[in-house]
């Protein structure tokens, strides 16, 4: 039994989708940007570990602890010698390893003997994250197992096109909203097809998601002009123009507004999917119309969730900003209004509508691949929620 003409159109145009990623990449694959941004080198830093802390009185009224910290250089040129820097309030405790600033003086500019050659970068967390981050894989694997293993293979891809794509071809001067989309495609062909595999639920989940991403990004960029945004709101902004001149700030901020979404569009797509295979499974003989609303019903529960999951995710991002606002006695109306808060606001509810469009876009194009495929075509699709 073959497929109907409309589930191979189906298979085509997702194929067709794929290979318009490829042409993308590779027309938007970045060059060698670094000569672009001279004056944008970052400090080089040591390790060193905390040897000893001595408290002392506070100079400075705003400040709630100070101490005399003592430092010894664990790598480099300098290593085993010993540093003591005056530190406030963020003071490092005995044994914790931190980041230290070579500080470089010209030989010929006299200098009080007192000052350090070192001063303080920042805490050492990569061994941290590196840990929290082994436990999460062992978590993963454990509970999902092979399909786990194909997840965090997925996420590896997704974090590669982000740090070897996207960001360099930022960087590289071209279009940031073109780079998002691409990149954004990019990422849900490499997480679906390493977690999922290729199937109907793939096909649908992948087309779904485009469809969705797309009008995101209309949304994005329409409410981005008519909300004024210009993403020169943030510390992170103002570095950026002046080291990373020609990058447009404005294009950024629609671009940051449709990569985040795409996580959760891919988690409700391949609910979706899932969910009317499942049904399909269960009763072969349900049609088009049966799968489409049983499973809008699922997604519509899937929706009122995950927006909640959404709307708090933004509001946890602009918590310190809406305190601050909350300090100066400023209205709720007043917060809102200012662009730091207002661009998470309207990259919230962006995101939320290309959700909510995911669902029964999905749900349409799953159910018309399911509903003309037989059951045993469909034997190898996992049935059940997937993230």
């Amino acid at each position: 039994m073959r497929p109907y003409r409309l589930s191979l159109a189906l298979a085509a145009t997702c194929a067709v989708l794929v290979l318009g990623t490829v042409v993308g990449l590779i027309v938007l694959w970045p060059g060698d940007y670094q000569d672009r941004f001279p004056n944008a080198q970052q400090l080089p830093t040591v390790d060193a570990f905390t040897a000893g802390v001595v408290e002392v009185p506070c100079q400075d009224p705003f400040s709630t602890r100070c101490a005399r910290v003592r430092f010894e250089i664990s790598e480099g040129p300098d290593e085993g010698v010993e540093v003591e820097l005056a530190m406030a309030d963020t003071i490092p405790d005995p044994g914790d390893r931190v980041r230290l600033f070579k500080v470089d003086i010209p030989p010929d500019v006299e200098v009080d003997p007192n000052v350090q050659p070192y001063s303080f970068a920042d805490f050492e967390r990569r061994g941290t994250m590196l840990g929290l981050a082994l436990a999460f894989c062992g978590a993963v694997v454990a509970l999902g197992r092979w399909r786990g293993l194909r997840a965090l293979i997925g996420l590896g891809a997704s974090l590669a096109v982000v740090l070897f794509f996207i960001v360099p071809a930022i960087l590289d001067g071209k279009s940031p909203v073109g780079v998002a989309i691409v990149g954004a495609l990019a990422v849900m062909v490499a997480t679906m097809a390493f977690a999922h595999g290729i199937g109907p639920k793939t096909i649908a989940a992948s087309l779904g998601t485009a469809v969705s991403l797309l009008l995101t990004v209309g949304l994005a960029v329409g409410f981005t002009e008519f909300a004024h945004l210009s993403g020169f709101s943030s510390e992170e902004a103002a570095y950026l123009r002046v080291n990373a001149t020609g990058i447009s700030l404005e294009g950024l901020v629609i671009a940051g507004m449709v990569i985040a979404a795409l996580g959760v569009l891919d988690d409700v797509t391949i609910s979706q999917a899932s969910t009317v295979l499942a049904l399909h499974q269960a009763n072969p003989q349900q049609g088009f119309g049966v799968l489409f609303g049983r499973a809008l019903n699922v997604g519509r529960d899937h929706i009122a969730a995950t927006v909640n999951t959404l709307v708090l995710a933004y509001a946890g991002a602009s918590l310190p900003i809406l305190l601050v606002f909350s300090v100066g006695n400023a209205s709720f109306g007043t917060a809102i209004n200012g662009e730091t808060v207002a661009q998470n606001v309207v990259a919230m509810l962006v995101g939320s509508i290309g959700l909510v469009a995911a669902v029964p876009v999905t749900t349409a194009l799953a159910a018309v691949l399911a509903a003309r495929l037989p059951p045993s075509d469909l034997r190898f699709e996992a049935p059940g929620h997937a993230h």
